[in-house]
């Protein structure tokens, strides 16, 4: 039974073994990716703790009650932190005037006026009434480590509580979008809504283009692996039409997969935001936090030339293989390119990043859409459109190389040979 078994299992594991490009892709890209991935969340992790400890290094206070409870919970503060109080301004002047900017602040604490009044009738009518201070923290889309300022707040003013009344205070979160006040809305349950949905659209672009470029691979390099490319190169068709008749095949699947993705993602963005706006106070639409028509098509157009370069440098790549496996082996030295900006950016806001990091992510073309799906949620089109133009730039720049290649016999020889060594001809 399994007669000759082990001596095929032996064959099969040394033809794997002799090939580098097998060897490369299977061990060597992971034990580099996922390091690299591990220092980019680490270091997000970093950012939002700083965040937080520079969030408890000063509290911006703005007291419009100025009575002895507000200035007891402001002794009771200062305690833990350094304070910088202001008196009777209301929120949309504290934003109107740039006192965040001039302290340098991403969240403020408001006193309302007769807070010390309501605290007053705590201990003296009714126990149930509560005294509330409001604080406004400022939304910053950035993943899952985003706004924990506001937490940290919070933990800060119900330590109050432990010295005064265990129900004397309470807080209301609000949130400032795009320089607007959103009162009720808490900042962390924002994002934790807006995080769901951004884990989606990564994952589905990880997918789709390591499948379409799999595919796109094999378009020259099973014709040269069967021999046919020679006998399509030997007929009366000029070269530059057999790249494009090509590449167009891609430009018409990269299309399809385009709107099927803004169809797919708009539905899911839909359901998924009704869902929970069915359980929260919170209300997308009306924040202004889902995609414009404008939006859509930005996406779209990211997405259709970010595939269109994937599955034109596919077709490249594919020449420079002698068969279908070695073009597949090819392709996936390109994945790192596809999977640490997809699953980085799904945790970090690049803005975040050092600009070192940043202009690389921005030089990864597969990074725009993920880019692009987020700015337009913030209605930031500019980001957008400039990587519709770099990716365009760039894709130019793959189908001309390719244009090149078909234009010579270097097509049908050219070979990618990675750990081999010529042989030195004989004497």
């Amino acid at each position: 039974m399994l007669k000759g078994f082990r001596t095929i299992l032996v064959k099969e594991l040394k033809e794997l073994i002799r090939d580098p490009k097998i060897l490369v892709g299977m061990i060597v890209l992971p034990l580099v990716m996922l390091p690299v991935l591990g220092i980019v969340l680490g270091y997000a992790q970093e950012t939002a703790q700083e965040q937080a400890q520079k969030s408890a290094e000063l509290l911006l206070i703005v007291d419009n009650d100025r009575g002895y409870w507000s200035r007891q919970l402001i002794g009771n503060l200062s305690e833990y932190t350094s304070v910088a109080v202001i008196n009777n301004t209301s929120p949309q002047e504290v934003l109107d005037q740039g006192l965040l900017e001039q302290y340098n602040r991403t969240e403020f604490i408001l006193i309302p006026q007769n807070f010390s009044e309501a605290i007053d009738d705590h201990f003296a009518t009714n126990a149930s009434l509560t005294a509330t201070v409001d604080i406004y923290s400022v939304f910053q889309e950035g993943g899952i480590f985003s706004n924990v300022g506001a937490g940290g707040i919070t933990g800060l003013t119900y330590s109050f509580n432990r010295i005064v009344s265990p129900d004397v205070l309470q807080t209301e979160q609000s949130t400032i979008v795009r320089g607007q006040i959103e009162q009720g809305v808490d900042p962390a349950q924002l994002s934790s809504v807006l995080y769901i949905q951004s884990i989606a659209l990564p994952v589905t672009i990880m997918i789709l283009l390591t499948y379409a470029m799999q595919i796109a691979a094999t378009s020259v390099a099973q014709e040269k692996e069967e021999k046919t490319l020679e006998t399509l190169l030997t007929v009366p068709v000029d070269r530059f039409a057999i790249l494009m008749g090509k590449l167009s095949s891609t430009i018409i699947v990269a299309g399809a997969a385009a709107v099927a993705i803004l169809v797919g993602y708009n539905f899911m963005f839909s359901s998924l935001t009704s869902s929970i706006q069915a359980g929260t106070s919170i209300d997308l639409v009306q924040l202004g936090l889902v995609p414009s028509p404008l939006g859509y098509l930005l996406l779209g157009v990211s997405l259709f030339v970010t595939l269109l370069s994937a599955l034109a440098l596919a077709v490249i790549m594919s020449a420079f293989s002698e068969d279908v496996r070695g073009a597949q082996a090819l392709v996936g030295y390109l994945y790192p390119l596809i999977f640490i900006p997809s699953l980085a950016l799904i945790y970090v806001d690049i803005n975040t990043l050092p600009d070192v990091i940043k202009a690389v992510f921005y030089a990864i073309p597969y990074s725009h859409p993920i880019i692009a799906s987020k700015a337009v949620v913030l209605g930031d089109y500019a980001t957008a459109a400039f990587g519709i133009v770099y990716v365009a730039v760039l894709t130019v720049v793959i189908m001309y190389v390719a244009s090149r290649l078909f234009a010579t016999e270097k097509i049908l020889t050219a070979k990618f040979k990675l750990g081999k060594n010529k042989r030195k001809p004989q004497e």
